[in-house]
């Protein structure tokens, strides 16, 4: 065993090692139990910042921890290749998105073997391979064939510079997320999953997931948003629609109906198309609100605003004929886009209303009173007794409910209904690098499928984009073919899969990566799923969470899998935040730069007041703290600071530093102080080992000093035992073994015995520290006397006997204070400890002229003596 602890050559040693034995490849082996740990996998940036090292390593203590306990670990890897920032970077760069990504990958993947990941390489896979995709675009086919996935026009957020259509979660503030730029809303065809057809089981099978956080369940259960209410028509007003027909709404508060004073339709209704046929200013604004976003969150927080039309419907109960406005808060992919405005007991209806002074009319006594006066009060959305609705009067929330479906249900203008705020997933991306949509237009056939023996429809990778929508479009040699129906000419599809398709079947494809007869093979594929642990930032709680689950779903009712669920347990890491720097482009978009390519200048208090960009010297917008993102460019390269400390020191600084759950705040004087406490159990290892093997303990025959050793030794192992494998509180373990590392090197080392213990000791430290640590285990587990590797070392097992203790420590306080301690038998009585502690001298001496009223007994803590 070297003296001094080199870093380089110590993990060098340990991953030639493993990588020459296969150490981390699995194979299905059905006597031994299983355990699936998954990180989610990176999307191959360029490089690999905190936020992974961060994510990865909690997955790899996982993991390996649970290969000391016996069990099969699978920990796979692979990338989330397809995407935007690939076009983007490839017009930078000027070549193609498919060199850029594999690139990418080959650099990423270096980095991550550099941590010591306890990874099953040969399960390795990039989502923008044809041999991953084909099977996605195989299932596509036959779900379009099932109905499962349909094509429609769908209102979309639409981004002008980066061409393509954003999700609602891409729209911030009203701009891309990306470019920066003003979002329109357009109609275009899509292609959807009925998604909307298992929200009523994603919603319950959430309950089957005790191993999951609550707050991602809550998050998934309002993104779901199960409302029971009620669908209601009003007939339009044939005079001034010119038109018979119905306008529907769905609402939560039927018993509110007879309270109706106007009705709101969205700017994409064809009641305001209409409208502004002969109305100048209202087309104007239906164009205005058309260049809004359609994200929920920004309706619900931008200023309302509306225009009247001169249409008209009917009120369902009363015939009375209401006005029907065009207003920007109005959703038309939620509900039938077209709302019944309730001003009263409706606070949006309420300011809508007071704005634009149109009528407001109680009809529910609430806690307020019947009037509903200026300003809005909550209590006016209370339920209760109805007011001002004619022969409904005097009945409470559920009478009227059921009153008023048996009208509407009589008239045919209604009836109950459940509706889910979910919608229908759109997948179809005007983008060139992702996965081609497997569909045939055909003028005489319509919509055909690819037939399976001519899948996969292969992605051409030596495009490089050039940023005026999907170059696929303008690529004949691409999308000219024939019919595989009727043989005539024919267009194939040109948009791509939205890149959370690739991400929601992942996990599965793992089970069986090169598999060539389908999807996934299903005897591995149950073999290993669901996912024992998942792993991956809160960030990802709701879509891709969602779609996994909807896939597996998707997957189960074709016969590939048997679980309902992909994964059982769900660890949402705390976020590595860091800087962020960018430039505004001449079109508005940003250009974020790395940290590392920037020099910054502190004021005396060290904030930083301004930036630039060390290549060409010129300023950027210094964006303030984020989290590490790769949109953001804002991840820190951490090759540095292994090259500089080693992966090890990176290992432990990460899991150290904070909860798994919590964020981490970089802290440099962290990093050298986990250094230097590596450095500290080589230099005790390495002073151990030249005294040569040691004896065999005789537990029998120990001091009461040794004793005490032993004892930190066991109690070391229950605390990482539980605070590792039970809690995930990676923090605490490793304070504990710090704290066993105390002990150990002020323990003496001149007999057989104390050299023994100190043995055990070592080989404590080095285990408990394996998952975090693997490389320096490795190599002291050698060092230590053992032919075996550490990584197929037992998780040392606690001996209960250690921490019996013949004696204790008790704190002795006089009226709270403390005034000292006073040892008794471990299994002494409460009598003998109160005894003890009136003949304490500092008792006798702080309640001397005093009455000793009560003595307080803790077991195993303290006396405190009550003196007056």
């Amino acid at each position: 065993m070297q003296e001094q602890y080199s870093p380089r050559d110590i993990e060098s040693s340990a991953q030639t090692e493993w990588d020459n034995s296969d150490a981390f490849k699995v194979t299905e082996t059905p006597d031994r139990e299983t355990f699936y740990c998954l990180s989610m996998f990176p999307y191959p940036s360029g490089k690999l910042h905190m936020g992974h090292v961060r994510n990865y390593t909690i997955g790899d203590v996982i993991s390996r921890y649970q290969r000391m306990q016996g069990k099969n670990v699978l920990q796979p890897m692979g990338w989330d290749a397809f995407g935007m920032p690939a076009e983007n970077a490839a017009m930078q760069n000027k070549v193609a998105p498919a060199k850029w990504t594999y690139d990418n990958i080959d650099y990423m993947r270096t980095q991550l073997k550099s941590l010591g990941l306890a990874m099953d390489w040969s399960r390795e896979f990039a989502t923008c391979t044809p041999e991953y995709y084909r099977w996605e675009q195989w299932l596509f086919t036959k779900l379009f064939e099932q109905g499962v996935i349909y094509r429609k026009n769908g209102t979309v957020n639409w981004d002008p510079v980066d061409q393509t259509v954003l999700a609602n979660e891409q729209v911030i503030d009203g701009k891309g997320w990306r470019s920066g730029a003003l979002i329109e809303k357009r109609e275009i065809p899509m292609y959807y999953f009925r998604i909307t057809d298992y929200a009523e089981e994603l919603l319950s099978s959430l309950d089957e997931l005790t191993g999951w956080p609550e707050q991602v369940k809550t998050m998934q259960r309002n993104w779901i948003g199960k409302s029971v209410g009620m669908e209601v028509h009003f007939p339009y007003d044939h005079a001034s629609i010119g038109e018979d027909g119905k306008l529907k709404v769905f609402t939560t508060r039927p018993d509110t109906l007879m309270g109706v004073t106007y009705m709101a339709v969205a700017a994409e209704h064809r009641l305001a198309t209409i409208a502004a046929q002969d109305d100048p200013q209202l087309q104007a604004f239906i164009d205005e609100c058309k260049r809004g976003g359609v994200a929920e969150a920004d309706i619900a927080t931008q200023e309302k605003k509306g225009r009247p039309t001169r249409l008209f419907v009917t009120h369902p109960l009363t015939g009375e004929k209401l006005p029907v406005w065009v207003a920007n808060y109005v959703l038309m992919t939620y509900g039938e886009g077209a709302v019944m405005a309730v001003p009263a007991h409706d606070e949006r209806d309420f300011h809508f209303a007071t704005q634009y002074d149109l009528p407001i009319k109680p009809v529910v006594r609430t806690s307020a009173g019947d009037e509903t006066p200026v300003p809005w009060q909550d209590a006016y959305g209370e339920k209760g007794t109805l007011i001002n609705s004619q022969e409904l009067n005097g009945l409470d929330y559920a009478s009227a409910l059921k009153a008023i479906a048996e009208i509407l249900q009589q008239k045919d203008l209604g009836a109950p209904r459940t509706q889910f705020r979910l919608r229908d997933w759109g997948i179809s991306r005007q983008r060139y690098w992702g996965c081609p949509i497997p569909i045939i237009h055909c003028d005489t056939c319509g919509d055909v499928p690819v037939p399976e023996d001519q899948l996969p429809v292969v992605l051409p990778e030596d495009v490089v984009p050039d940023g005026a929508g999907s170059p696929l479009a303008r690529m004949p040699e691409f999308y000219q073919c024939t019919c595989p129906t009727c043989g005539g000419q024919a267009k194939r599809e040109t948009d791509t899969m939205d890149t959370f398709v690739e991400s929601s079947w992942y996990f599965a494809r793992y089970a069986s990566p090169h598999y060539e007869q389908g999807m996934v093979d299903p005897k591995a594929a149950n073999h290993w799923l669901p996912v024992d642990q998942y792993i991956g930032g809160i960030e990802h709680a709701i879509l891709h969470l969602l779609y996994a689950r909807f896939f597996h779903k998707l997957m189960r009712d074709q016969g590939l899998v048997d679980s309902n669920e992909p994964f059982k347990n769900l660890l949402t890491q705390g976020m590595v935040i860091a800087e962020t720097y960018f430039r505004l482009g001449a079109n508005g978009s940003k250009t974020w730069f790395n940290p590392a390519d920037v020099e910054v200048k502190r004021d005396g208090k060290g904030k930083i007041i301004a930036a630039h960009l060390v290549s060409d010297g010129q300023p950027v917008e210094i964006g303030g703290i984020e989290k590490m993102s790769k949109s953001k460019n804002n991840g820190v390269d951490p090759q540095s600071m292994i090259d500089q400390y080693g992966a090890d020191t990176c290992r432990l600084f990460m899991m150290f530093a904070s909860p798994p759950d919590m964020s981490l705040e970089w802290s440099d004087t962290g990093v050298e102080g986990a250094h230097r406490f590596l450095r500290r159990v080589w230099r005790l290892a390495h002073q151990h080992s030249t005294g040569g093997a040691t004896a065999t303990l005789d537990i029998s025959a120990l001091s009461d000093e040794q004793k005490a050793v032993r004892r930190s030794i066991h109690l070391a192992i229950r605390q990482a035992s539980q605070d590792i494998g039970q809690h995930h509180k990676f923090n605490t373990a490793i304070a504990a073994v710090m704290t066993l590392m105390n002990v150990l090197e002020k323990a003496p080392q001149a007999s057989n015995q104390d050299r023994a213990l100190l043995q055990e000791g070592l080989e404590t430290v080095c285990l408990l520290l394996a998952p975090i640590t693997p490389h320096i285990s490795h190599a002291l587990w050698q060092a230590l006397g053992h032919s075996t590797l550490a990584i197929d070392a037992p998780w040392p097992v606690l001996d209960d006997s250690a921490l019996v203790q013949d004696t204790l420590q008790l704190v002795i306080q006089v009226n709270g204070k403390l005034r000292g301690q006073i040892e008794v038998a471990a299994d002494a009585s409460r009598e003998d400890v109160e005894a003890a502690a009136r003949e304490n001298e500092n008792v006798i001496r702080f309640t001397e002229g005093l009455s000793i009223r009560k003595v307080i007994v803790v077991p195993g803590k303290l006396v405190n003596i009550v003196a007056n």
